[in-house]
């Protein structure tokens, strides 16, 4: 932990990206609807509440049929029907739907293609197979539909539906909120003279939306102390992202104004090009701040070193490995760190794409990940890879 704002060679890279994992303290759990709860990490084991089927069901459209035939036909049962025949007796058979409830006593189900009804009667041939789904025989009461820690699918908050599960517990998705400093930064339209065309919204957006968080506001601000002050002060998201002012410039004015509200430094500064002047500290009253460098490149190693992590450890998720790979290719590497560049994965393993810049994100554009190659990296060595969003 960096005790305040300073200049200096930086957290290893490594260590910056440990660090922002272990700092993010999973949100407190809250109750949502299992519709509403997609996508967010289970605070709370998933357990059945009822059974499934909930009934005995027929699994095929023909005739609940009991004992030996022929049989009988006593009615018609179609699903949903609130009040089925209530017994079969021997020799006695319904017609009945899939998905319908059998009545008591009935032992199978024949298939319309396994038998033939000549007026109220059934002749067919019984075999092993019942054609009846029976209560529970799916899913008991309790039993375990999804563990804590694990991200509820779409398919997993269905099968809890099924078994009568309204609300589950889980880990909020942390909201952020950015904000976009440089006078010269424009946020629609075509830059004018002396401006430049923000890049970070799909970027800064897409790498939230796949850590868990939710992107809640996005704005420019002047840059001024004032303003950044004021525009820091009045946001309650538990991340606040800045782009830029996080160098030591005459307009990086971020790290003034977090020592001026006692933040604690958790990163100043990685020992990587590019992407060395970023930043994760913490408000005295517990808010995140994450500094981007401006530069669109570096800003993109820097979200992806800390925004992304910091998020997911926050949305409850587990620190998995980055993925390995032999890397190939040629680039001059950065002796006090790592040097960060883009790849395109080949059939045995990544290839570096040429031309990567601090400013420009053409080269990245092409690629399908960042290799992170330090500097004792030789061609065909492998190296940890982030994927791009």
């Amino acid at each position: 932990m960096i005790a305040g704002p300073r200049r200096h060679a930086g957290l290893s890279w490594a260590q910056a990206y440990a660090t922002a994992w272990q700092v993010g303290r999973p949100l407190a759990p809250v109750s949502l609807p299992v519709g509403d709860a997609l996508r967010h990490v289970l605070a709370a084991p998933v357990e059945a509440r009822t059974a499934a089927p909930a009934f005995d069901a027929a699994a095929m459209d023909g005739y609940a049929v009991a004992g030996a035939g022929p049989w009988r036909v006593a009615g018609r049962v179609l699903a949903g029907d609130p009040e089925p025949v209530a017994r079969l007796d021997h020799g006695d058979a319904v017609e009945i739907a899939t998905g319908a409830r059998v009545p008591a006593g009935a032992e199978a189900v024949l298939p319309y293609e396994d038998c033939h009804r000549c007026g109220d009667t059934v002749r067919g041939t019984r075999t092993t197979r019942t054609h009846i789904r029976r209560a529970g025989e799916d899913t008991a009461p309790g039993d375990l539909l999804a563990p804590a820690g694990r991200v509820l699918t779409a398919t997993a908050a269905a099968a809890a539906a099924q078994v009568g599960v309204e609300r589950v517990r889980v880990r909020p998705r942390p909201g952020v909120d950015v904000l976009v400093t440089g006078d010269e930064v424009v946020l629609h339209g075509r830059p004018g003279p002396g401006q430049v065309r923000d890049v970070f919204a799909p970027l800064v957006t897409a790498i939230t939306d796949r850590a868990g968080g939710r992107l809640r506001t996005y704005r420019r601000v002047e840059d001024d102390p004032t303003a950044l002050r004021a525009a820091i002060d009045t946001s309650d998201a538990p991340v606040l992202v800045v782009t830029g002012s996080s160098s030591v410039g005459v307009a990086d004015h971020l790290h003034d104004v977090l020592a001026e509200r006692s933040a604690t430094w958790h990163v100043d500064g990685v020992a990587c090009r590019p992407g060395h002047p970023q930043a994760l500290a913490r408000t005295a009253d517990g808010r995140w701040v994450v500094g981007l460098p401006g530069n669109p490149y570096a800003g993109l190693v820097a979200a992806l070193t800390l925004l992304e992590p910091l998020l997911a450890a926050l949305a409850g998720h587990r620190r998995r490995p980055l993925p390995v790979a032999p890397v190939s290719g040629t680039v001059k590497l950065f002796p006090g760190g790592c040097r960060i560049v883009p790849v395109e994965t080949v059939d045995d393993g990544a290839r570096i794409v040429p031309g990567a810049r601090s400013g420009s994100l053409r080269a990245a554009a092409s690629a399908d990940a960042l290799a992170v190659l330090d500097a004792g990296w030789a061609t065909g060595t492998p190296a940890p890879l982030l994927r791009l969003p």
